[in-house]
Protein backbone atom coordinates (compact mmCIF):
# COMPACT_ATOMS: atom_id res chain seq x y z
CA UNK A 1 0.00 0.00 0.00
CA UNK A 2 1.27 3.52 -0.70
CA UNK A 3 1.77 5.94 1.51
CA UNK A 4 0.39 9.88 1.01
CA UNK A 5 2.33 12.24 1.46
CA UNK A 6 0.98 15.97 2.14
CA UNK A 7 1.30 18.67 -0.80
CA UNK A 8 3.01 21.02 1.04
CA UNK A 9 5.81 18.75 1.49
CA UNK A 10 6.01 17.80 -2.22
CA UNK A 11 5.62 21.62 -3.02
CA UNK A 12 8.57 22.27 -0.46
CA UNK A 13 11.18 19.63 -2.04
CA UNK A 14 10.67 21.83 -5.71
CA UNK A 15 12.86 23.90 -6.79
CA UNK A 16 11.89 27.18 -5.93
CA UNK A 17 11.88 28.04 -9.48
CA UNK A 18 9.19 25.00 -10.38
CA UNK A 19 7.61 26.01 -7.17
CA UNK A 20 6.86 29.43 -7.86
CA UNK A 21 5.88 28.47 -11.53
CA UNK A 22 3.03 25.88 -10.54
CA UNK A 23 1.51 28.56 -8.21
CA UNK A 24 1.20 30.57 -10.85
CA UNK A 25 -0.93 28.16 -13.04
CA UNK A 26 -2.88 27.23 -9.82
CA UNK A 27 -3.79 30.84 -9.04
CA UNK A 28 -4.54 31.48 -13.02
CA UNK A 29 -6.76 28.41 -12.62
CA UNK A 30 -8.21 29.87 -9.81
CA UNK A 31 -9.02 33.35 -11.28
CA UNK A 32 -10.63 31.49 -14.01
CA UNK A 33 -13.36 29.69 -11.75
CA UNK A 34 -13.80 32.80 -9.35
CA UNK A 35 -15.54 35.01 -12.08
CA UNK A 36 -18.87 36.01 -10.25
CA UNK A 37 -22.09 36.47 -12.51
CA UNK A 38 -25.50 36.92 -12.21
CA UNK A 39 -28.16 34.36 -14.38
CA UNK A 40 -28.91 37.77 -15.92
CA UNK A 41 -25.34 38.08 -16.75
CA UNK A 42 -24.96 34.44 -17.77
CA UNK A 43 -27.85 35.05 -20.38
CA UNK A 44 -25.77 38.13 -21.81
CA UNK A 45 -22.61 36.72 -22.12
CA UNK A 46 -24.43 33.74 -24.33
CA UNK A 47 -26.06 36.79 -26.42
CA UNK A 48 -29.18 34.95 -25.77
CA UNK A 49 -32.44 37.21 -25.15
CA UNK A 50 -35.03 36.85 -22.22
CA UNK A 51 -37.77 35.77 -24.81
CA UNK A 52 -35.42 33.09 -26.57
CA UNK A 53 -34.58 31.65 -22.50
CA UNK A 54 -38.58 31.74 -22.04
CA UNK A 55 -38.95 29.66 -24.97
CA UNK A 56 -36.66 27.13 -24.30
CA UNK A 57 -37.83 26.92 -20.45
CA UNK A 58 -41.32 26.60 -21.79
CA UNK A 59 -42.21 30.16 -19.54
CA UNK A 60 -43.27 33.47 -20.74
CA UNK A 61 -40.51 36.36 -20.67
CA UNK A 62 -42.17 37.63 -17.62
CA UNK A 63 -41.03 34.85 -15.75
CA UNK A 64 -37.47 35.11 -16.82
CA UNK A 65 -37.48 38.35 -15.55
CA UNK A 66 -38.49 37.58 -12.23
CA UNK A 67 -35.80 34.79 -11.57
CA UNK A 68 -33.40 36.94 -13.23
CA UNK A 69 -34.42 39.59 -10.25
CA UNK A 70 -34.77 36.78 -7.26
CA UNK A 71 -32.49 36.76 -4.63
CA UNK A 72 -33.05 32.87 -3.79
CA UNK A 73 -34.06 31.34 -6.89
CA UNK A 74 -34.31 27.00 -6.59
CA UNK A 75 -31.54 25.06 -7.53
CA UNK A 76 -33.88 22.98 -9.97
CA UNK A 77 -34.75 26.09 -11.42
CA UNK A 78 -31.21 27.65 -12.02
CA UNK A 79 -29.88 24.34 -13.18
CA UNK A 80 -32.84 24.30 -16.22
CA UNK A 81 -32.02 27.97 -16.89
CA UNK A 82 -27.94 27.24 -16.89
CA UNK A 83 -28.88 24.50 -19.44
CA UNK A 84 -30.77 26.08 -21.52
CA UNK A 85 -28.01 28.68 -22.19
CA UNK A 86 -25.94 25.50 -22.91
CA UNK A 87 -24.03 25.66 -19.81
CA UNK A 88 -23.70 23.19 -16.92
CA UNK A 89 -24.31 23.93 -13.39
CA UNK A 90 -21.70 22.99 -10.96
CA UNK A 91 -22.19 23.87 -7.07
CA UNK A 92 -18.26 24.17 -5.51
CA UNK A 93 -18.15 24.14 -1.65
CA UNK A 94 -15.49 25.32 0.35
CA UNK A 95 -14.82 24.45 4.17
CA UNK A 96 -12.11 26.47 5.98
CA UNK A 97 -9.13 23.84 5.89
CA UNK A 98 -10.12 21.52 3.47
CA UNK A 99 -10.31 21.74 -0.43
CA UNK A 100 -13.01 22.64 -2.43
CA UNK A 101 -15.33 19.84 -3.31
CA UNK A 102 -17.90 19.59 -6.21
CA UNK A 103 -21.65 19.04 -4.92
CA UNK A 104 -22.73 16.36 -6.94
CA UNK A 105 -26.49 16.11 -7.69
CA UNK A 106 -28.57 12.32 -6.26
CA UNK A 107 -30.87 12.33 -9.46
CA UNK A 108 -32.77 9.89 -6.95
CA UNK A 109 -36.26 10.85 -7.05
CA UNK A 110 -37.56 13.51 -4.34
CA UNK A 111 -33.57 14.45 -3.59
CA UNK A 112 -33.67 18.05 -4.99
Amino acid sequence: MYKTIPLDDVMAALPSKRRKAIEAKGQGLLNKIDRRATLAEMRKSQKISQAKLAEALGVKQMQVSRLEKRKDPRLSTLRRSIEALGGQLTMIATFPNQEPMVLVADHRKGTE
